[in-house]
């Protein structure tokens, strides 16, 4: 049975890459961050099925804990690491770019260390992101593309990819690097816009919300999903040698296009009710991302399943059932 552990397991992408490797057969090791207010709610179901099995198994750690870390991997002995943990907030990350600078930089640090000194061979992903490019003009991103990060985020992940390319030709380790663009669920952040858009369809469909307001609304993403995109994860550890790889569906919408479509699901005029404000508006902002995942079909053999429309629909399909449960809580 092979063995993953699994940083920032409780987020989005811990739970579909999880659910994804236990379908697989998988023994799944993961760390949450112990805090004030620990928030296990998206992978409740996986811990209540799998954990009295073995299969699922959680554990506090914090990548700026090296100790930690190295403590817990060579305890368990994983056969692959993914890295998804990280302040992962763009905005956030300009209001406290210390903490976010820190776990993006030594946590894979830690990890890359760990796995270098480890007795076993040990298969390594960390999450790099297509923030890292900084989205100046509206080209299609590859991975032989200039990057330009724009945010103390994009700075700190770019520091992580490099570092991990470094590992891996330095000491011949199964390191890659897998550039991610946007990936969204109805499991995403509120916080996050797309989610935040989502939230605000439902509530205010069901009379529970009156107004959104958002920042940028032409500002262009590669939206996809996440479930779609933590299998091209899984496949690139099991390429026959490590490398780099962009995942991206290959089209880009806008932050209008997406909130057209999320309204008129309910049969509304997104013009009646979102409001803008410079509050939501990044320091230095990042206009439009577009990846070419044409490396990552040809070679792990991967490309998206779920199409923008039906994401932004699954979306607020579930926001609405969130809604309706809270409507009857009031």
């Amino acid at each position: 049975m092979s063995k993953a552990f699994i940083t920032g397991v409780s987020g989005q992408d811990g739970y579909y890459l999880s659910k994804y490797l236990l379908d697989k057969g998988y023994e799944i090791h993961g760390t949450v961050r112990r805090s004030s207010s620990i928030n296990t709610s998206r992978i409740d179901s996986l811990i209540s099925e799998f954990s009295e099995t073995g299969k699922f198994n959680l554990y506090y750690s914090d990548l700026l804990d090296q100790s930690s870390l190295s403590n817990l991997i060579n305890l368990i002995e994983p056969d692959e690491v993914y890295n998804l943990a990280a302040q992962s907030h763009v905005a956030v990350s300009f209001k406290n770019p210390s903490y976010t600078s820190q776990v993006s930089t030594l946590g894979p640090l830690a990890l890359l260390e760990v796995i270098k000194n480890s007795k076993k061979k040990i298969k390594y992903y960390q999450a790099s992101s297509s923030e890292m490019y900084g989205g100046k003009d509206d080209k299609l991103l590859d991975e032989l593309s200039l990057f330009d990060p724009k945010s103390p985020y994009a700075a700190a992940k770019l520091f992580a990819h490099n570092l991990t390319k470094v590992y891996r030709d330095s000491y011949d380790m199964f390191a890659v690097n897998g550039i991610l663009f946007n990936h969204e669920s109805p499991l995403r952040g509120e916080t996050f816009v797309t989610r935040k858009i989502t939230r605000a369809v439902a509530r205010i469909s069901l009379g529970l919300q009156k107004k959104l307001t958002l920042g940028n609304l032409d500002a262009c993403r590669d939206w996809g999903f996440a479930g779609d995109y933590v299998e091209a994860m899984w496949l690139m550890l099991q390429h026959d040698k490590p490398d780099d790889w962009v995942i991206a569906t290959g089209e880009s919408f806008s932050v209008k296009q997406f909130l057209n479509i999320a309204f008129e699901i309910v049969g509304l005029d997104y013009e009646e009710y979102v409001l803008t404000s410079d509050k939501y508006f990044r320091p230095n902002e990042v206009n439009f991302l577009k990846g070419d995942a044409t490396k990552a079909k040809k070679e792990l053999g991967w490309e998206p399943k779920t199409s923008f429309n039906d994401l932004v629909k699954m979306m607020v399909e579930s926001d609405i059932e969130l809604s309706k449960r809270e409507k009857v809580l009031l």
